[in-house]
Formats: structure tokens, sequence, C-alpha cells
């Protein structure tokens, strides 16, 4: 009954449009006959398709919608149509040397710390770096987590969803004393190359390969979706080809990764924050010129419903709310901060902890600045089109092509402008493959080859086989993207499989730190127990795909035909009840917001793996008390087996307390020491 009465008020609404005009006697245009049963129709509510009443509904809609038709076609000749635009901006000759320019300095990088640069023939210099400045390392650190995917889809949410979002920076803060009073102290410590060697030492050989191969899954599947999502976005926006820009990213990368390892990554990401930094500056500055003031920026937001804060809605299926996003966020941004290699392998780079903790700080800083300028420019597309959303009328066909479009199209007359836009997107996607290739390389030479299968691989062999892995993850991931593209919707879900996977990593390391109980079967099982739910949550989500319809936008006042017509069959043809749900797919669980999947993976493991543990512990327990009991009561057990000729060695001499440096003194090995020089 609901939708036959929007479907009636727009016919309604219809009708009073076509009124003034053609059913007006033209002796130029034929009219549309009108037949005496069709000018007074009565619908009383939903029936089925062959009942008179949906067929007089039907012939209601058709009737008006020729007419409209007609008289839309006198109006459209004088307009160029929307979704089909005379003049297309295009990349010019000058934007593309802006760009290849970008990409020749970065590969100028590696090659300089390739072939020029004294050192770096060990595993620990290519890896680690051996002691970088603080500047290039905040500055990486900063550009490896900003990544393409956000900067396309940041304004995008200001813009269709509202600036709930924007609360996602104040789980960054809180970051900052998790990760320089917790993590990272405990990696300086023990000196990692990985950090899942802290997985090692603490659970166990299994528990840190575990940790490694679930970072190998998520980093090459992110990187692939990193680098093709922006690439589709710029090449529908500005008519730059998918492939040379995905080709582009990859060659300079591997090159420039593999070549010059973890120095070269670090100065090539100082370099391209500078021009991302440069590319936001400038949209901003003539965003101010060309779409109005920041007060207009975010009056026209008020008014039309955009600002929004404080959304306390305690459901978890509801997509952004306070809870979500700050709760949510600071798992994920932990995760991310704090047991992600790529950023902890740049902050191990540094000479000691006291100039870690500086360059986090200053990077997670620098990234709420960047965040916000980039929330800002969302705002500033919004009002510039306010009153006519190219999604609507059919200029673009995404949401994550509107900023590019917007740039190229607003500041088509500006001089160079689209190629620097541009080159900040690429460099936003080179850090961050960049950073991708060379920590995995770290992760399969220290985690897996040597730790997990035993190959011994003298320092001066590891600079070469990590460089070998960097090219191989490198052409691997560049191979993955031309498998994704074909998959569809596998893009949200590798963004998804990637918040959860890190949530289960961070669980992990948790359990490590805080439960004195945990062990290594219930770590091993815990983790593997807690993957597979939230996995299968994720992906169940997924394939139901439950999308927040976006807040309304206008076409009232565009400069070009807008195919009304076109809208309006799509909304009679549809149905405007609600679809049923059927199965378990409709659960709330499988509603969740992505924004919790990080911290339902961290608690999942964190609980499964303690719970395991103490199961495991007390069986033990009992099986020992089974064997040590004496008496009638176990006579399985010889009494033999409680007899001991070996005297007791015993000492009086207090344990030596040991200075710093020394580490852990080893008591069973200074008694037998003692014993044997009697």
């Amino acid at each position: 009954m609901f939708g036959t009465i929007l479907k009636l008020l727009t016919l309604c609404a219809l009708a009073h449009s076509i009124n003034a005009h053609t059913l007006k006697q033209d002796p130029q245009r034929q009219q549309v006959p009108i037949t005496p049963e069709q000018k007074y129709l009565i619908v009383r509510g939903e029936s089925s398709a062959t009942s008179e009443e949906h067929l007089q509904f039907d012939d209601a809609a058709t009737l008006l919608l020729s007419a409209f038709k007609t008289q839309q076609l006198k109006a459209a000749l004088d307009l160029e149509e929307c979704s089909e635009p005379t003049h297309k901006a295009t990349f010019s000759g000058i934007d593309y040397v802006i760009l290849l320019s970008m990409l020749v300095v970065s590969l100028g990088i590696g090659i300089f710390y390739g072939f020029f640069q004294t050192g770096g023939s060990s595993s620990d210099d290519f890896l680690l770096g051996s002691g970088m400045s603080l500047l290039p390392v905040t500055l990486s650190l900063t550009t490896s987590f900003i990544t393409a995917i956000e900067l396309l889809g940041n304004p995008s949410e200001m813009y269709f969803q509202g600036t709930q979002f924007v609360l996602i920076v104040i789980p960054m803060l809180l970051v900052i004393p998790v990760a320089v009073k917790v993590f990272y102290p405990i990696y300086f410590k023990m000196e990692l190359t990985s950090c899942y060697e802290y997985l090692g030492i603490r659970f166990g050989k299994e528990i840190r390969i575990l940790g490694a191969v679930l970072y190998v899954i998520q980093m090459c599947f992110y990187t692939a979706v990193a680098v093709l999502a922006p690439a589709i976005a710029l090449s529908k926006a500005t008519g730059l080809d998918t492939k040379i820009a995905v080709i582009l990213i990859y060659v300079v990368c591997v090159f420039y990764s593999s070549m010059g390892g973890i120095k070269a990554c670090v100065i090539a990401d100082s370099f391209q924050a500078a021009v991302l930094a440069v590319s936001l500056v400038l949209i901003v500055l003539l965003g101010c010129f060309y779409s109005g003031s920041p007060v207009q920026v975010f009056q026209t937001a008020a008014e039309r419903s955009r600002l929004e804060f404080f959304n306390f809605d305690p459901s978890p299926t509801t997509r952004h709310t306070v809870w979500s996003v700050v709760i949510g966020g600071f798992f994920y941004w932990t995760s991310l901060f704090c047991t992600n290699q790529a950023s902890v392998q740049k902050c191990m780079s540094l000479k000691s902890l006291k100039l870690a903790k500086i360059a986090l700080g200053f990077a997670i800083i620098g990234l709420v600045f960047v965040f916000l300028l980039n929330f800002y420019t969302g705002l500033m597309v919004f009002t510039h089109y306010a009153d006519c959303d190219p999604l609507s009328v059919g200029r673009i066909t995404a949401s994550d092509q509107l900023l590019p479009y917007y740039v190229i199209n607003t500041y088509d007359h500006v001089y160079t402008i689209a190629g620097i836009f541009v080159a900040g997107i690429f460099a936003a996607s080179l850090g961050t493959v960049a950073s991708a290739l060379n920590s995995l390389s770290a992760v399969t030479c220290e985690d897996l080859l040597i730790n997990g299968m035993n190959i011994k691989i003298s320092p001066e062999k590891g600079a070469t086989y990590a460089k070998w892995m960097s090219l191989g993850y490198g052409v691997g991931s560049f191979g993955l993207v031309f498998i994704v593209e074909h998959l569809g919707g596998v893009l949200q879900a590798t963004l998804t499989l990637n918040g959860l996977i890190g949530g289960v990593t961070l669980g992990l390391f948790v359990l490590g730190i805080a439960c004195k109980q945990a062990n290594t079967k219930g770590a091993f099982y815990g983790g593997l127990l807690s993957l597979a739910l939230v996995i299968f949550v994720g992906v169940v989500a997924q394939i139901a795909n439950v999308e927040t319809p976006a807040l309304p936008t206008s076409v009232e006042h565009c400069d070009c035909h807008v195919n009304v017509t076109g809208i309006i069959d799509d909304l009679l043809s549809e149905s405007l009840l609600p679809p049923a749900e059927h199965g378990f797919t409709s659960w709330p669980i499988f509603r969740m917001s992505y924004m919790w999947f990080s911290m339902v993976g961290c608690l999942l493991t964190v609980f499964l793996g303690w719970l395991i543990s103490v199961i495991i512990d007390a069986v033990q327990r009992r099986s020992v008390l089974r064997l040590t009991a004496k008496g009638i009561d176990n006579p399985a057990v010889s009494e033999d087996v409680f007899k001991c000729d070996v005297p007791v060695i015993f000492t009086t001499m207090k344990p030596i307390e040991p200075t710093s440096g020394e580490g852990h003194i080893n008591l069973a090995i200074r008694l037998d020491d003692e014993y044997s020089a009697k």
C-alpha cells in the first residue's frame, strides 16, 4: 500500500508538470489522445498485475510519460544532455609531464640508493635502514597511512552520507599513548626486524608463522585493491587509461623498493608526501574561489543536512555512529599503527625508542591534518554541486569518481592543476604499495624462510634474498590486479577482509601481552577459530550487502537537460516495498557496521585464545596429577619411578642480579657449571 501511494504521488506531480504544457492545444504538435476512461483513475492499493486497477495504473503512467517526453523534446533542443556532455575535460600534455616527472624522481631515488649509496649490503641495512633520520621517517609514516582509496572515498562520504565519519580522527590520537607505552617499547627492547618475532618469542614458532601468513595474505590483496580502485576512478573521470595507471604505479614501486630497500622507500615517501600535500592544499585554496568560502561551505552543509557529529544510536547495525567510529576505529588504527609490519618496520629503522615515539606522534598528527583537509574537500564539492548532483544526472557512474570529476571539470582552465592532482593520487598509491612490498620481503625472509623453513641465510645474502622477494611480491600483486578487476564486488569485500585480518592479528598480540595464562595451543586454535568466524561474518555481510541510502541530492538548477523520464521510469518499475528477509542473512550480526569488524576480530581472538589456554592448562594439570599420584589410588605407576640415586645439588649463594644489557640469567646453567667445577 505504501509503494502504491508513493507511485501515485509521483504521477500526480508529473501530471501537474504536464498540465500547463503538454495538454494544451498546439497546432505544431500532434496531441496525445486521451480516452475518457483515462481521465479519472482511482487506485486503492497494491493488487495483482492482472487486476483492472493495476492495468489502469500502468496505462496512466504510460500516458503521462509519453506526454511528458513529448514536451521535454522541445526543451532539450537548446540544452545538451547531462549524461552526454559535448565538452569533456581530458589530460593535457603538460599534465602528463607533471605526472611522469613525479614518477621519474621516485625512480631516481631507487637508482641512487640501489647503485650509488654505500652500505646496504646486509639484510639489516636493506630492511631496517641502519639508523634513519627523524623527518623522513615521520613523513613516510604519514604517507603510508594515507591510501588513494581514502583520498577519493572520504570526500564522497561527506558528500553522500554526512560528517559523522569525521570523528575517525579521535581514535587516531587515542592510539598514540597505547603505541608508545605498550607496543614499541617491547619491539625496541627485543631489537626485532619483524614484529611477528614477538609472537614467536611469546608463544612459539607456529604463532609467528600464523601472524606472518595472515599479513602476507592481507597485504597482497590490499595492495592490488589500493591500486585498482583509484585507477578505475581516475580513468572514468579523467580519461586516463586504467591499465596505464596500474602499470606505471607497479613499475616504479617494484623498482625503487627492490633496489633501494627501506631507505629508498622512506626518502621516496617523503618526496611523495610533499606532492600530496601540495595537491590537497591547492584544491582547497582554489575551491575557496570557485565553490565558496568556508562559511558558505558549512552553511550549505547545515542547510542540506550534511552536518552530523552526535549520532549516539546504540544499534551496531547503524553504519556510522559515535560508538562505531570512535570505538571501532580505535581497534582499526591500533592494528594499523602497532601490529602492521609496514609501520613497525619504519619505526624500527630509527636509532632509538625516543625518536620512534616522536616520529609516530608527529606522523599521526600529520595524518589527522590530512584527513580533516580531505573531509573539508568533500563538503566543498557538495557546495559546488548542491543543486546539480553529477551522479544523479549521469555525469559520473560511481561515488568515488566525484573528486576527480570535480577537479578536472571545475579547474579545467587552471593550468597544470589536473596533473598535480593526479600526481598526488599516484603518490598516495606509490607510498602504500612500496611500503607493503618492502615489509612483505622482511616478513618472508625473517618469519617464513629463516624461522619457518629453517633456511640459513647469511647477512650478506639477506639483502639479495629481500630484493628478489620484493620483486616477486610486486609481480604477484600486479597479477592480482587484473584478477580482482573482473570480480566486481570483491573490491569492498577485500577491504573488509583487510580489517578482519588486522583485528585477529591485533588480538594475538594483545593475548600475548595481557594474558599470562595464554599458551601456544590456545593462541593458535583461538586465532584460527576467530579468523574463520569473522571471515564468515564478513563474507555473508558482503553477500547480504545492506547499503545505507544516501542523503538527498538535487538536480533542480542543472545547466543541462536532465533525463527526468529515465529517473521516473526507474521509480515506477521498481518495487518500493521493503524486500522480504529470508534465511540467516537477515540476522543482525550479518548487518553489523563494517566499523566493528576489527574490534570483533580482536576481542574474539583474545577471549577464545584465553579460554582454550585455560582448558588445555587444566587438562594438562589433571594429567600430571594422575601420573604423580602414589599408593593404591594409582596402581599403574610403580614406586621405582620416584626413586632417585643422583645427589641433590644446592647452593647457598644468592643469585646475581643481571645488569643492563646482560639479559636473562639461566640459573640452571649456573648450577651445572658450579657442580662440574667442583
